[in-house]
């Protein structure tokens, strides 16, 4: 069975998975539009991070960022860090932990989530999975701005 809990992004197994992550990141994308957070950026108070385990084994990870954090009421969020292990894909662990995250943000009451992903084809499983669960391509949100390899979505809620 596959559970859903939070997680510290620096522990040994989880920061291979962040620096694999980062690693795939600036192989596909120029470095200016690359907008991974590492495990240090990831354990801001304002971010919440999950990892899927099996029998405590890695499958993925994920985080919620508050967009609006300094508001005694925030109602953005945004998707980070969204990866499967490499021998875990196709098993469902990003819809998972996307329902997780998306479960979260309606629990704190959010009124939308919004994402960041690339262009490349490399992105293209990501964006497939974001479209099916009702995310729609948005202008810049935050402080992006325009770039041709950068597709933005949001989610209402």
């Amino acid at each position: 069975m596959i559970s859903i809990d939070r997680d510290d992004p620096s522990g040994g197994d989880v920061h291979q998975l962040l620096s694999e992550h980062l690693a795939d990141m600036f192989a596909t994308s120029p470095a200016e539009s690359v907008h991974a957070l590492d495990h240090s950026a990831l354990s801001e108070p304002f971010i919440t991070f999950w990892t899927a385990r099996e029998h405590g084994d890695l499958l993925g990870c994920g985080a919620l960022k508050l967009l609006d954090s300094a508001s005694a009421s925030p109602t953005h969020g945004e998707i980070k860090s969204m990866r499967t292990t490499a021998s875990a894909r196709g098993r469902g662990v990003a819809t998972l932990m996307l329902s997780h995250i998306l479960d979260d943000a309606r629990a704190r009451n959010l009124e939308r989530v919004y994402l960041e992903t690339g262009t490349e084809d490399y992105f293209a499983p990501a964006r497939r999975l974001y479209l099916r669960h009702g995310f729609t391509e948005c202008p810049p949100f935050a402080d992006y701005s325009l770039d041709p390899n950068s597709v933005f979505m949001e989610l209402r809620l």
